[in-house]
């Protein structure tokens, strides 16, 4: 999937949390003097991979467009506890009233690029992608996507309007598997690919015999995935792409990934995240 151009959703996000956070004015900045400058420096206190350079400097530029930041590590990049990730200059006050959200959006993106490049990690080696869901903060789903490839996962649909994936009470709705992927092919355009979830062994022979052309596997366990990928392969003429899903975890990720599947898709990395340590301190010589 090409990503588009972040540059309006940035704006959106940053113009957003600005807003909620700064209100009618920031009462504590109203301490400094007006025109008093400073530099300030961001520290991670943790290993990860940075991610949301774009919001961190937007949400500076946005409240002073003179505002000068001078980064040290790149998006994607692996950093260390304790390393300097950047260096901001400019008038005091706005650094002061800008950091929260510059840093919010900084350390939710570096976690979730963080959380995906670990499940990268551990299905090295094999022929397995890991992919995101549908399950982002509401308001952030193209920002934390962006933050997904940036620790080396795949995107999943962006929404409802990109892909289709029949679900459980689409099949019923429909009448059938079958009957589900027909109607499905009569509607998908050209680039909209067509996604089937099962949840048996029967019910993926169904599909497959229906030429499903990619299907989810919901929560099988292991013996379950690798049935489905010896039944899959006997199809030399016309093999599904299958996605393991449900119930993944660092520790039995890699155990999934050597069943053969060709995705893993993991609500978790952008569902349960817990925010980069990261500082931001003014320079003594202020």
């Amino acid at each position: 999937m090409k990503f588009m151009d972040l540059t309006i959703e940035i704006e959106k996000n940053i113009c957003h949390a600005l807003a909620e956070d700064i209100g009618t004015g920031d009462l504590t900045a109203s301490l400094i003097p007006a025109g008093e400058t400073a530099t300030a420096t961001v520290i991670s206190r943790e290993n990860a991979v940075l991610c949301g350079i774009q919001w961190f400097d937007a949400c500076f530029r946005k409240t002073s467009p003179s505002t000068q930041v001078r980064w040290l590590a790149q998006d994607g990049e692996t950093i260390s506890a304790g390393q300097k990730l950047c260096q901001i200059t400019g008038n005091a006050r706005i650094l002061l009233t800008a950091e929260r959200p510059a840093l919010n959006f900084l350390q939710l993106l570096s976690a979730v690029a963080t959380k995906t490049r670990r499940y990268v990690d551990a299905v090295s080696g094999t022929a397995a992608a890991i992919v995101d869901t549908r399950k982002t903060l509401p308001g952030l789903r193209l920002a934390q996507k962006y933050a997904v490839r940036c620790g080396g996962g795949t995107n999943h649909r962006l929404g409802l309007y990109d892909g289709i994936l029949i679900k459980e009470n689409h099949i019923i709705a429909a009448g059938g598997i079958e009957p589900a992927l027909r109607a499905a092919e009569r509607i998908a355009s050209p680039g909209i690919f067509v996604q089937i979830e099962v949840e048996t062994v029967d019910d993926l022979r169904s599909a497959l015999n229906a030429g499903a052309k990619l299907v989810l596997l919901d929560n099988f366990d292991l013996d379950g995935l690798y049935e489905a990928v010896a039944l899959n392969a006997l199809l030399t003429d016309r093999r599904a792409a299958l996605e393991a899903s449900g119930g993944i975890t660092l520790e039995n990720v890699r155990a999934v990934a050597e069943t053969g599947v060709n995705r893993i898709s993991i609500g978790s990395l952008t569902k349960d995240i817990q925010a980069l340590d990261l500082s931001m301190r003014f320079s003594s010589s202020m």
